[in-house]
Parts: C-alpha cells; sequence; structure tokens
C-alpha cells in the first residue's frame, strides 16, 4: 500500500501480459507423501454461488490430495461475514486452521499482531518462486503483518463501475464521464422504470471498500492516508469531509437509492444482470458472478450479452484534487499456521498446499473462470484461456485510470475503519451528518495513535 504510485503501472503491465506466454511452472520440493497421515485443516472463503466455484475448489484439493497421498485435507467452507467471524474465533482460543485464506490488510491484523501466521519468506527463497509473482506482491512492506504472512494471488481494484448499454441504449444514453452527466441521467433511467446505480450496500464494508475509498482518494490526493498518519492531515479536513459529503450527494440527487443499504451483497449481481439498472459499483472480482458456469453452461450474463456491458472506473468528480483514479490493494491469499512446528512434515505440506493454490495450474484456472481477473503471477499464458468478453473487460480496467489510491481497511485499524463503514450507512439513513461522521472517525483514531505510544 506504500507504493501505490507503482500500482497503475503494474496493472497496465499485467494488462500487456495477455500476449505473454512462458515462464516454467515451480516443481514440488520434497513431497510430504513419504512422511505418513497427515491431516491439514483448511478454513476455505466459498461463495457458493459463484458460477464454478464449488466444483473448481471441489477439482483443486482432490487434485492436491492425489498428488500428495499421505496428505488429507479437512476443509471448512465459508463465505462474508461468517468467515470472519469463524476465523477470528479462532484467534481468540489460539486454534487457528493449519493454512486459511487470507487478507493482507488491517482486516487480519488479530492474526498478524498475534503472530499467528508464519513468515512465508524462508519458503519462497528455498523454492525460488519470488521471480513467479509481480514484484509488489512479493513485497512484505505491502503487507499489513510487515512480512510476507500470505502470499496474494491477485492485485485487487476494489471499485469497478458496470455500465450496462442495453439499459442506456434504451434511454438513448451514453455512458456518463462526469457527474453531472451521471445526475442528468437519473430522470431519464427513471421514466423507464430503471434505478442509476445499483450498489450492494447492506454489508458496511461495501460502501467503503467498493466505492468511498476511491472517493475519498479522489477529495484527498493520493497518499491522502499517509498524511493522516504522518500528523500532517485529520480526517476532519475539508478533504475527508467532502469526500463524505459527496456520499449524502449520490443519495440526495437519487443516483444511488436509500434502499441500496437494505440491498444484501448476494442480490446485487442478480439485479444488474436483470437490468435493474444502468450502472453497479462493486469490486474487480464479482465479475466472476456474472459468466458461465462450467458445471451447467448457464451465465447470469450470457456472452452474447457481457459484449454490451462495459467496466470502467467512476465518472470524473466536480471539486476533486484528482479524477480518473481507482482504490487498490493486494488481493487476497493463502497463509500457514505459526503453530505448525518447524521442519517437520507437515509443515511441508502446508507449505506444498499454499504452494499449489498459488501456484500457476490454479492460478490459470482461476482467472479462466472468474475468481480472479488480475493474478499475482507473471507467468500465465493468457491467450491460451477461455476468457469471456466480461472478463476481457476487468482485465483492461486498469486502462481505465491514471492515479491508484489506497483502500481505506487496508491501510487503517479497524477501529478506525468501522466508523467510516457505519457511518456512511449513517449518512445515508439520514441519522448522521458527514460533519458528525468525520468528527467520529477522527475520535477513533485518536484513540487508536494513543494505543500506539
Amino acid at each position: 500500500m506504500k507504493k501505490t504510485t507503482m500500482i497503475i503501472g503494474i496493472l497496465l503491465v499485467l494488462v500487456a501480459m495477455m500476449g505473454f506466454a512462458g515462464g516454467k511452472g515451480e516443481t514440488s520440493s520434497s513431497s510430504p507423501s513419504s512422511s505418513g497421515g497427515i491431516t491439514l485443516r483448511v478454513l476455505y472463503y466459498l461463495e457458493a454461488t459463484a458460477p464454478n466455484a464449488i466444483s473448481d475448489a471441489d477439482l483443486w484439493f482432490s487434485t492436491f490430495e492425489k498428488n500428495n497421498p499421505g496428505v488429507k485435507i479437512d476443509r471448512e467452507n465459508l463465505f462474508n461475514d461468517p468467515y470472519h467471524d469463524k476465523l477470528r474465533a479462532y484467534s481468540a482460543a489460539g486454534n487457528i486452521p493449519d493454512v486459511m485464506y487470507v487478507w493482507p490488510t488491517t482486516r487480519m491484523d488479530y492474526l498478524y499482531n498475534a503472530k499467528q501466521l508464519k513468515d512465508l519468506t524462508p519458503f519462497i527463497n528455498k523454492d525460488n518462486i519470488k521471480g513467479q509473482f509481480l514484484p509488489m506482491t512479493m513485497d512484505p512492506a505491502n503487507q499489513s503483518a510487515g512480512y510476507m504472512a500470505m502470499i496474494p494471488q491477485a492485485i485487487t481494484t476494489t471499485h469497478a463501475f458496470y455500465i450496462n448499454q442495453e439499459v442506456l441504449d434504451d434511454c438513448k444514453l451514453q455512458p456518463a464521464k462526469t457527474y453531472a452527466e451521471l445526475k442528468a441521467q437519473v430522470p431519464v433511467l427513471k421514466a423507464k422504470g430503471y434505478e442509476t446505480i445499483i450498489i450492494p450496500a447492506k454489508d458496511d464494508w461495501v460502501m467503503q471498500s467498493c466505492l468511498f475509498s476511491m472517493v475519498a482518494g479522489r477529495f484527498g490526493g493520493a497518499d491522502w492516508d499517509q498524511k493522516i498518519l504522518k500528523g500532517q492531515a485529520k480526517f476532519t479536513d475539508p478533504d475527508f469531509v467532502n469526500a463524505l459529503a459527496f456520499i449524502k450527494t449520490l443519495y440526495d440527487d437519487g443516483v444511488i437509492q436509500r434502499s441500496a443499504v437494505g440491498v444484501e451483497y448476494g442480490e446485487g449481481p442478480g439485479l444488474f444482470a436483470n437490468k435493474k439498472s444502468a450502472y453497479y459499483i462493486d469490486g474487480d472480482w464479482r465479475v466472476g458472478m456474472f459468466i458461465t458456469d462450467s458445471s451447467t453452461g448457464q451465465a447470469l450474463i450470457s456472452p452474447a450479452r457481457q459484449a454490451n456491458i462495459k467496466i470502467g472506473s467512476f465518472p470524473d468528480i466536480p471539486g476533486a484534487k484528482i479524477n480518473q483514479s481507482n482504490s487498490v490493494i493486494l488481493g487476497t491469499g493463502y497463509g500457514m499456521s505459526a503453530s505448525i512446528p518447524a521442519g517437520s512434515a507437515k509443515e511441508q505440506a502446508a507449505w506444498e498446499l499454499v504452494k499449489w493454490m498459488t501456484g500457476k495450474e490454479v492460478s490459470q484456472l482461476r482467472t479462466e473462470h472468474g475468481g480472479t481477473p488480475t493474478p499475482s503471477r507473471t507467468d500465465l499464458d493468457f491467450n491460451a484461456m477461455k476468457l469471456e468478453p466480461m472478463q476481457k473487460a476487468i482485465a483492461n480496467i486498469g486502462s481505465t485510470f491514471k492515479t491508484a489510491t489506497i483502500v481505506i481497511d487496508g491501510v487503517f485499524d479497524s477501529s478506525v475503519y468501522n466508523p467510516i463503514n457505519t457511518g456512511l450507512i449513517e449518512i445515508a439513513m439520514g441519522r448522521r451528518t458527514p460533519v458528525q461522521v468525520a468528527a467520529d472517525v477522527q475520535r477513533a483514531y485518536d484513540t487508536w495513535k494513543n494505543t500506539k505510544k
């Protein structure tokens, strides 16, 4: 996150890699299969309704067991808040799984502060796989842990502005390039029975991560977060208050309906696919919900219709310090429990699983099936992949913005970003003003900062 100026360049390089093929996949070092019965407890993040999600997971873990006959996977599948609640409970009990799906951000600070995950640097160096990943994904400075606590599967653009040209065509409109154009489209779309923007904001992290982080970056400028961390700015300053005020404006202008705070995260893709709105806001990862499920041959949006879906970044905002920017962060990945005895066969088995789940074969299939829009590996053959129109569109999202800014929950402690999450909902409901929410966040930040002294 400290190297945000590098990220856009890296994303553009990755897009250019669509024509690159080469490199050798890593080979497994000494197989743990000779060690006898080893059971690995795995906590896996699985959205069961996503296309290919169940069949892919079953394939990856069964293939690993087949290739490592002495190892059995005891897998627990959870998604969204239940996943985080369960992992936090495991952490508090000092009984985390052997391998788990983790975030490189402050969202997992309870694991990092307690040093519950192993440093993967020695394993990475031993197997010489560092060069098979984008440099920023191998830099421990970009992880909240401060060490290589996990291997990221991807680089993640947390704000994606999905555009349904079918709806716009029905209203004789073109994609809005400025907020003024977007606002002007509201009554035209409403007259035809369409909402302007749908965002599934009931889960409070969505508005913060998928929209407000981008907005805060535009009003605060590049590295606005560092100014706060260095004591050069406050959350109560005009930049942050104006960013909050813009969210209020979105509701006041009817660009986003206040009912968005009642839309479950799982509902969003279906509403957009059924042409309930001209625009949809979510993360880049959400493209995987729309593509064809290989097991059923069905897609939420057929490949033919996908040709009418464009994916970019939010239109230019008046009064912002910068425009054509977006919120970018390291993606999720896998880590290993620090409680596994060092040098043991179980440790080797756990490492082999982490390496397999972030390896070339799994990464290529995840990319092809929509699970990883912007993979962290540099040795994938994009030309050999069967990518649908929306996948190609999301792969090019890096070309739709010039500046990468931070994701709030990737930089600040949960005690600081939670008041932002809840405050955004309170603004939508008219319960608190932007000035009041900014004051709440600054108090939380001051309290957090004092505990660090």
